[in-house]
């Protein structure tokens, strides 16, 4: 048994070596370096940050995960280079890059190994990658939840604008391209040229009007693709919310807690079920104008909300002026027909509006996020949370207290020099 626990031990720490020797720690050389080419993957941190400390162990399985690649996964001290961190415009710990020769592309989703590495993948091959064979159409099928493919022969206004958003948006999602035989062996397809998005094993066609110019179909293709890039019913979180607000859709959030396990209660469980059946039998209907997802940490929904959401919980934003709809019907009492009711009531623009995106809502959203920032910190070390805003206090109440004795003090000092005058002219 210790003889197998020794083996074990020697393993993990054989193995940890292994990773952390991946990671390539840089110096302000590497201004100079990225000229010769080659792509890099960069994360700049901070010592003292805590989130690069949780991203630390993550980047060492990134850079297994590319080591047989053409990517250096790499990392650079901000608090040692600060030179280089003020040359690639870093303000905030970690920002993470790709570079390639003359380019760089911070990367803003989720960090994850998943996304970080498809992230790296996407940004160190062409922008339209083709597929040649029925098999590999299979294997991309089988590896990505969401990609595009445009079908046809490269030439005219379709293609031209598809490759015209694939490098545009190369950082969020994969595009691809084959030719008629290759994809009619898997896809119905009435004719080419042809650009169409799979997602989670079924395909949908971008349709354009035959006589349309290449402009009309730069406009629409990438609204469609802004649409499309999205799965069906996508986790939410701080990391991808910003970018599903592209979509310009209302977006409907089934609110549910996930603890430390990512587990989720079978109460809650049933709600978002119920919330995505909506969309899975309705997406003709719904498709259009409503992104559907769910959050899993409470604390994002409730700084939308600018108060504290009961769980579980639906909340519906609109992606352009940043207003939310609540359902009058306590959520746990919300049908299919009931959440389709008020649904086509918010389209209607029938239902209240909360929040936006005015100055006094940004103050106040402002207000609630540092006061539960504040509970959450006393919450999780109130010791810590009293030094940290106990000792700024204390020295600003002796400032203060210093500066408004001193006026009484000086009153005082004349009150002694001019009671000795009046007694003097007494006596005279």
């Amino acid at each position: 048994m210790r003889s197998t626990l020794k083996i074990l031990v020697i393993f993990v720490v054989t193995l940890t070596l292994c990773d952390g020797s991946r990671v390539l720690e840089l110096t302000d050389k590497f201004a100079e370096i990225r000229r010769d080419g080659g792509h890099w993957l960069v994360m700049f941190y901070a010592p003292w940050c805590g989130h690069c400390k949780r991203l630390e162990p993550i980047w060492g399985h990134i850079a297994q995960t590319l080591y047989k690649t053409n990517i250096r996964v790499a990392k650079i001290d901000c608090t040692r280079f600060t030179g280089l961190a003020k040359e690639f415009g870093i303000n905030g710990f970690p920002t993470i890059k790709f570079f390639k020769v003359d380019q760089d592309f911070t990367y803003n989703g989720d960090r994850t190994k998943e996304d970080i590495v498809n992230f790296a993948l996407r940004m160190s091959s062409p922008p339209v990658q083709e597929i040649t064979r029925p098999d590999s159409f299979v294997n991309i099928k089988s590896s990505n939840n969401v990609f595009f493919l445009y079908v046809g022969q490269r030439e005219g206004p379709l293609w031209e604008s598809y490759v015209q958003n694939a490098v545009k948006l190369q950082q969020y999602a994969f595009f691809y391209a084959t030719s008629f035989d290759v994809a009619s062996q898997h896809v119905t397809i009435e004719g080419d040229p042809a650009a169409m998005v799979c997602k989670e094993n079924s395909c949908y066609f971008y349709t354009v009007e035959s006589d349309a110019d290449l402009d009309h179909i730069n406009s629409t293709l990438n609204k469609w693709i802004n649409e499309e890039r999205f799965e069906t019913f996508p986790k939410i979180t701080r990391g991808n919310i910003h970018e599903i607000f592209h979509t310009k859709k209302y977006v409907v959030i089934a609110i549910v807690e996930e603890n430390k396990l990512q587990q989720i209660s079978p109460e809650m469980l049933e709600f978002r079920d119920m919330v995505e059946s909506v969309i899975r039998k309705n997406r003709d209907k719904y498709h259009k104008h409503f992104q559907f997802g769910w959050i899993g940490s409470p604390e994002l929904a409730n700084s939308i909300a600018m108060t504290v959401l009961p769980l579980p919980y639906l909340l519906v934003l609109n992606s352009t002026t940043n207003h939310h709809h609540i359902p009058e019907d306590e959520p746990t009492q919300l049908t299919v027909d009931a959440l389709s009711i008020f649904l086509e009531q918010i389209y209607n623009q029938s239902v209240p509006a909360y929040g936006g995106n005015s100055f006094p809502v940004r103050l106040y959203r402002t207000y609630f996020e540092a006061r539960t920032s504040i509970g959450d910190m006393w919450k999780g070390n109130p010791v810590l949370t009293t030094v940290l805003f106990g000792l700024p206090l204390g020295f600003l109440s002796l400032i203060l207290y210093s500066i408004c004795c001193q006026d009484i003090l000086d009153a005082d000092e004349e009150d002694e020099e001019t009671e000795p005058l009046l007694q003097h002219e007494k006596k005279e």
